[in-house]
This record gives structure tokens, C-alpha cells and sequence, in this order.
């Protein structure tokens, strides 16, 4: 009696089980004709997958660096561009200051941006012999200022977010760099500051902790002088920001920027000069204009 009993009990729960299945897979259907007919896609990942060609901290770093809402202040200089109209009208021609800036900034930055790159523990050196090598003083500000921008970027930003693998001791030399440059505030007006944070110096050394590649770090700091020309351009109504767009978008202007670094690309720093010379007068007279929109 007692084993009929129990195999009447156990049927009874195979029977209950079979129905909760049953209600449960008509719940399911009834549920996927609703999201069908609402156009919720069912099956949709909350989070993208961890791979392809962006998956990398490097590229997202590339990418931010490469953005022209990076707060580095050069919306208020023109390199240059605004006293060279100022000096060359009616014959002032945008192609023209752009292949001249293109070649200037080249000679006379880029190798200190891709020597910081391949040596980041320079970076104090470099700082110090760009400084002395940069001529024009309303070139110098310009630097200066983008530079200490950059770096505090980089205390309030990247500095909280590094990538996997990013090297101890270009770490540990940034942040003496930046002690440094605080210390330097606090000196007398009459003494040399200890550091001047150029841009182009910082620009390579941070490239390299985030994992840019030598290449792309080039590229990158180029681009991004030519937007701030183009951005000077739009707001001294040389041509509106769609031609604008349209110049950047060139071949000319990604050609240039490719011969510019190719031409740089193993110069010393003890070989750095200026190969545009009218860039260092254009840039210095610009403080003798009588109005003007730019710091530079």
C-alpha cells in the first residue's frame, strides 16, 4: 500500500511540473509577441563587446587626444595667421601660410615631440633646450601656455585612468615634472623656473604613457595643429567652417602632414632649426597690430 502511495504522489508532481512547464513556455511566447510588436529587439547586449580594432586603451587615448575639444587653450592663437593677413593684404593666401606654418611648426617642434616619445625620461632636457631654442617670444607663450594645459590634462584626467602597462618610470618622471613646475610659481620673479612645460615635449612624453605608437603620435600632434589654423581661419572669416572641413578632408593637407613628419622624422635635436624664418616675424609682429582677435 505504502509503495502505491508513493507512486501515485510522484505522479502527481510530474504532472504539476509538466503544467508549470507548459505555463511558463506559453509566458515566454506571449512575452517575444509583445516585445515584437512594441520594437524592443530581444537579446541585446547592455555592454559592447571587449574586442575589434578600438577595443585597446591606446586608441581611446588616441582619440582623445586627437579631439578638437581638448582643453589646450589654442582657440586663442592664430600661430601667426592673423598678423600675417594683417601684413600681406590683398595678396594673403590661406594654402600658402598653411604650407609655411605646416614646414615651421615641423622643423621646429616635431623633433622634440618624437625624442620625448622614444625617451620620455628626457623630458626635463627637452623642455629646457626647446625653451632655448625657440627665438620669438610670442611663440614661446603659445607653447607655454598649450604645454600647461596639457599637463594639467593630465593630473585631472588621464593621470586617474592609465593603461595596462604604462611605464613606472615615465610615470615617476611626469610627476617630478609637474612638482617641478609647481615649485617654479613660488620663485622669485628675477630667478629661471626650474621647468617651462612646453607643448611639444609633454605631448610626446604623455603619447607614450598612454601607448601611442611613434607614428601616430606625429600624426596626431600635426593634426591638431592644422585644426587650430582652420579654427583661426573660420573666426577671422577667411572662409566659412564647411570650406573648412573641406581643406582638412584634403589630400593636400594629409599629404603635407605626411611629408612634414617624414622630413623630421630622424632630425636631432641638436639639428633642430627654423626653416620658415618669415614665421618668427609674422608671429612676433603680432603684438604690434593695432586690434587683434588672437594672443598669437
Amino acid at each position: 500500500m505504502s509503495f502505491k502511495a508513493d507512486s501515485k504522489e510522484s505522479q502527481t508532481i510530474r504532472d504539476e511540473i509538466t503544467l508549470l512547464e507548459q505555463q511558463l513556455e506559453d509566458a515566454k511566447r506571449r512575452l517575444s509577441s509583445r516585445e515584437f510588436g512594441s520594437g524592443v529587439i530581444a537579446n541585446v547586449p547592455k555592454v559592447l563587446p571587449n574586442d575589434g580594432p578600438l577595443a585597446a586603451a591606446s586608441h581611446h587615448f588616441l582619440l582623445l587626444l586627437s579631439d578638437s575639444a581638448l582643453p589646450l587653450g589654442s582657440f586663442a592663437f592664430s600661430s601667426g595667421l592673423e598678423s600675417y593677413l594683417a601684413h600681406s593684404r590683398p595678396k594673403s593666401s590661406f594654402p600658402t601660410f598653411l604650407e609655411f606654418s605646416l614646414a615651421s611648426y615641423a622643423s621646429t617642434t616635431l623633433p622634440f615631440v618624437l625624442a620625448a616619445h622614444r625617451n620620455p625620461n628626457d623630458l626635463i632636457d627637452l623642455d629646457d633646450t626647446l625653451d632655448a631654442a625657440i627665438m620669438c617670444t610670442v611663440g614661446r607663450r603659445a607653447s607655454v601656455a598649450q604645454g600647461r594645459a596639457l599637463l594639467s590634462i593630465w593630473d585631472r584626467s588621464f593621470s586617474t585612468a592609465l593603461p595596462i602597462g604604462a611605464s613606472a618610470a615615465a610615470l615617476d618622471m611626469l610627476k617630478g615634472f609637474a612638482i617641478r613646475l609647481r615649485s617654479s610659481s613660488s620663485m622669485a620673479p628675477g630667478d629661471l623656473p626650474l621647468v617651462s612645460a612646453h607643448l611639444g615635449p609633454l605631448f610626446g612624453s604623455i603619447a607614450c604613457i598612454l601607448g601611442l605608437s611613434l607614428q601616430q603620435t606625429a600624426y596626431i600632434f600635426m593634426l591638431s595643429h592644422v585644426k587650430a589654423l582652420l579654427s583661426a581661419a573660420v573666426r577671422a572669416s577667411i572662409f566659412g567652417p564647411y570650406h573648412a572641413q573641406k581643406v582638412l578632408a584634403s589630400v593636400e593637407v594629409q599629404d603635407g602632414i605626411r611629408k612634414a613628419i617624414d622630413r623630421e622624422w630622424n632630425t636631432k635635436i641638436e639639428d633642430v632649426s627654423q626653416s620658415v624664418p618669415v614665421m618668427d616675424l609674422w608671429i612676433g609682429r603680432h603684438e604690434m597690430l593695432y586690434s587683434r582677435i588672437f594672443n598669437s
